[in-house]
């Protein structure tokens, strides 16, 4: 069977939703460490309940991955970048996995009810400790600190994707993908460029 030239629309659906998902509630952290008024109290919910969401939609987007084939990249990429990107996507899933959860941690920890919107309330997960509150509370903020890194790195290379190596890596995952005739032969392809092309247009 030859690999696939797009990821699988469920895999491109929860990439967009997480994406836009993940930069709101970056965004809300910052507002909520930023500010002591009402207005983070209001927060507070949305941001849990962001988490939980994204921390289930991980779950989902991960088992879809490893049991769909993912696009091979463009043969002509240097070996790094071939590191360099599948290092990101583990880096990527560790801390989708891992942020959600240090921060149920953190609220169990000190004691707070992690109550989501709608009024749902999740079970604690560590014991009530002072000191381990404060540690998680670190790793918190450091992770999600990590995360918008990454996230700003993977952005970066999309765009490197699209703008300079005018590929069709950024196609692959895009919402409706449009195929070109890519003068690069994938990787594990084996066939010419002007055949991956043609096969292209017909899948489109």
């Amino acid at each position: 069977m030859s690999p696939p030239h797009q990821f699988h629309p469920a895999a491109r659906i929860l990439h967009w939703i997480m994406a836009v998902a993940i930069v709101a509630m970056l965004f809300i952290g910052v507002g909520m460490a930023s500010t002591a008024s009402g207005a983070r109290t209001s927060l507070l919910p949305v941001h849990r309940s962001l988490g939980v969401v994204l921390l289930a939609l991980t779950a989902v987007r991960l088992g879809v991955r490893l049991a769909r084939r993912a696009p091979p990249l463009p043969a002509d990429m240097p070996a790094w970048q071939r590191r360099a990107a599948g290092a990101s996507q583990v880096v990527l899933y560790v801390l989708m996995f891992a942020i959600p959860i240090v921060g149920w941690a953190m609220l169990s920890a000190g004691g707070y009810p992690v109550t989501l919107l709608g009024g749902v309330s999740l079970p604690s997960i560590a014991p009530q400790s002072p000191a381990l509150h404060a540690a998680l509370r670190r790793a918190h903020t450091y992770l999600a600190l990590l995360l918008f890194g990454v996230f700003l790195q993977h952005l970066a290379a999309a765009l490197f994707h699209l703008l300079i190596r005018n590929d069709d890596v950024f196609a692959s995952m895009a919402p409706r993908w449009r195929p070109r005739l890519s003068r690069r032969v994938h990787a594990g392809d084996g066939r010419p460029p002007s055949d991956v092309g043609e096969r292209g247009a017909k899948l489109g």
